[in-house]
């Protein structure tokens, strides 16, 4: 059986240092706006709404739409690509993804919105095109899932004494050390790129879509 680079370690480890960068981007350079952590997003969009600020309100709705849309996307392109010969319909999604927030890095500090739905879209369509590591459920683009699953595995550990469940906390916290490091990186990036920040994260999937279609070959 073939393995599948989508599930590789490594391939994980750039996706998600581009989720974090993501995240970090929209809060620190696009109006402190979450693209990945939509719960945040649903959060102040309702303390928004019901304080009566209805246009910051519509700045956390908007993400959330878009990152739905980005799953939906990412379905559509699953059904109608799943069986070409000549590429994977995951290679088209990353590059897709690339392509769009390179477009984000040329969109002016003054249209935050369009720039976070974006994001949230890329963010959405890579959170369902990527979903597991080595054979196990995760996520690259937010750390709640793969926090449950560390701990779990740790407990795991000390009731059957698995060694297996010991190797797999190891790489679900280094999934989430990755995630924070992207955010770090997100960070300066903003401070020396400004909004051309998100260019980097762009250059990650470009990475990404390459190592894909080496294997491919």
């Amino acid at each position: 059986m073939k393995k599948q680079i989508s599930e590789s370690l490594a391939l994980t480890a750039i996706l998600t240092l581009s989720g974090g960068l993501m995240d970090a981007y929209s809060y620190m350079c696009r109006g402190q706006v979450f693209a990945n952590a939509q719960t945040g997003n649903l959060l102040l969009f309702g303390v928004n709404l019901t304080t009566g600020h209805f246009h910051v309100a519509l700045q956390y709705i908007c993400p959330v739409i878009a990152f739905a849309a980005g799953i939906a996307a990412a379905d559509i392109i699953r059904f109608k690509f799943n069986n070409k010969k000549h590429f994977h319909w995951r290679q088209l999604i990353v590059l897709l993804e690339a392509v769009i927030l390179m477009g984000v890095a040329f969109i002016p500090r003054g249209f935050n919105l369009p720039a976070n739905s974006l994001t949230s879209l890329v963010c959405g369509a890579q959170v369902e095109t990527f979903r597991k590591v080595q054979g196990s459920s995760m996520a690259t683009t937010m750390c709640i899932g793969n926090l449950r699953m560390a701990t779990q595995s740790i407990c795991d550990y000390f009731f059957t004494r698995n060694r297996d469940a010991v190797k797999k906390a190891a790489v679900f916290f280094g999934i989430i050390a990755v995630f924070i490091i992207g955010a770090v990186i997100g960070n300066f990036c903003v401070e020396y790129l400004a909004e051309k920040a998100i260019a980097v994260s762009a250059a990650l999937l470009s990475v990404s879509f390459i190592m894909m279609l080496i294997n491919e070959e």
